[in-house]
């Protein structure tokens, strides 16, 4: 990288996949925040790009969103040890692994203010990250909803639907591009039957086909006109709003089975947990679904550090045992707890001062904080929906409150062991403070 001044070409990769070179002064000592005023005066986006997009240090091993002040170079030299830090890969898969820049969506940047962006190339941006999340089975989906985002990408990349053209031959040989692998079946160009109980089995390409027919076009549409886009971005963004981990930032974990047969043996399962504004979300990595979904209101949460015992993030929440309330306690083992745990609390900071500043305005945006009421967060409440928590999949602690101890499941209301949860006035989780004494079991 050395040459006169210390010039060097820096690569920043963008969500679809293409790479933006800059040649930059004093790499070392540059800032995340001067990179990225580099980016956007390269690609020409106007001031919402600062607050709407983050650089990423990302491989398939660790994902970091990087601070303004963060200085990306030193932080790639030390990728080795965040490595060894925060991930469980083995040496091999340490000593060859290599970050790459990428210019990606800011966890912090709340959906109410992405419907308020109109250039089309932050659109264009957004939609392909979001894209890349869908297809990649990152952002789990029902089959109507893949239908739906699958036929935007239809009309994104082959334009306006018309009867009577070969669309039927493009979609099933690039099937993969229009919706997640796990819902293509490779080489017949059909759908797979969706797996687990009461799942609909689809049509093959005809759902495919028959929402990219029902992809509404603007009143002033003309396919030929670039900017006509910008509609189908809108629709692809707002479609995905609907998800309720839109926008989260992802981390590796496993958490216990469920015990099986008379030995109990459970194992552990892989999840990734997703972290955003709205909540936390575990999914499962391999059917492709929520198991847990909690918005801030609805847990406390803590971590133990790999000093104490092994890495782990807690989060509680209320629930039931046989008709008795009690505190659920669930344990995702990480090498990311720490990070995880440190994401949640600045989430809770963020929402908590949207709410404060909502309450001092009495504009039309007063309510848009990151946290709205929730009937004003679309939800998606479908039978057996992927987006629809789990509770009877997750191996969980049961604990109440007896007297002056805390008990494994059984009877009375709850307390909490972990002081670290949103006190906001509407939450719909309460927390009395534990005595000294207080132990798991």
């Amino acid at each position: 990288h050395r040459s006169s001044g210390w010039a060097a070409d820096v690569l920043v990769y963008l969500a679809d996949d293409s790479m933006v070179p800059l040649a930059v002064e004093n790499l070392p000592s540059l800032s995340a925040h001067e990179l990225h005023r580099a980016i956007r005066e390269v690609l020409q986006l106007p001031d919402i790009a600062l607050d709407a997009f983050a650089l990423w240090l990302v491989s398939p091993l660790l994902e970091v969103q990087l601070k303004p002040k963060h200085q990306p170079y030193k932080l790639g030299r030390q990728w080795q040890e965040l490595l060894l830090r925060f991930t469980d890969a083995p040496d091999d898969d340490v000593a060859m692994d290599e970050p790459s820049l990428q210019f990606r969506r800011n966890v912090f940047f709340p959906k109410w203010r992405e419907l308020q962006i109109h250039d089309k190339e932050v659109l264009r941006l957004l939609y392909e990250e979001a894209k890349g999340n869908v297809l990649a089975a990152r952002y789990p989906c029902d089959v109507e909803d893949c239908e739906a985002l699958g036929a935007l990408v239809c009309r994104v990349q082959l334009g306006p639907y018309q009867p009577g053209q070969p669309a039927a031959c493009t979609l099933r040989e690039k099937l993969d591009s229009f919706l997640p692998a796990h819902l293509c079946k490779r080489g017949h160009g059909l759908f797979a039957a969706l797996r687990g109980r009461g799942a609909k089995t689809s049509t093959g390409e005809q759902g495919l086909l028959n929402a990219y027919r029902r992809v509404q076009e603007g009143a002033d549409s003309d396919s030929e006109c670039e900017a006509s886009l910008s509609p189908h971005y809108r629709a692809y963004l707002l479609k995905c709003h609907e998800l309720p981990f839109y926008g989260c930032a992802f981390f590796h974990g496993e958490i216990d089975k469920p015990a099986q047969g008379f030995l109990h043996r459970g194992g552990r399962k892989p999840v990734s947990v997703a972290i955003s504004l709205d909540g936390v979300h575990v999914i499962d990595c391999r059917e492709k679904h929520v198991l847990l979904g909690l918005r801030f209101q609805e847990l406390s949460w803590d971590h133990t550090s790999p000093e104490e015992e092994e890495s782990v993030l807690w989060l509680e929440f209320d629930g039931d045992n046989e008709g008795t309330p009690v505190n659920k306690l669930l344990k995702i083992y990480s090498k990311q707890a720490e990070l995880m745990s440190s994401l949640i609390e600045y989430c809770i900071e963020l929402s908590q001062a949207a709410e404060s500043a909502a309450s001092h305005e009495a504009g039309p945006t007063s309510a848009s904080g990151s946290l709205p009421p929730p009937h004003q967060r679309p939800q998606l409440r479908r039978q057996g929906s992927v987006v629809c928590s789990r509770i009877q999949h997750l191996s969980t602690i049961d604990y109440v409150e007896e007297g002056e101890t805390i008990k494994r499941v059984k009877p009375k209301r709850s307390t909490s062991f972990f002081s670290r949860q949103l006190s906001l006035g509407q939450g719909s989780y309460t927390v009395v403070q534990p005595a000294d004494s207080l132990e798991q079991g």
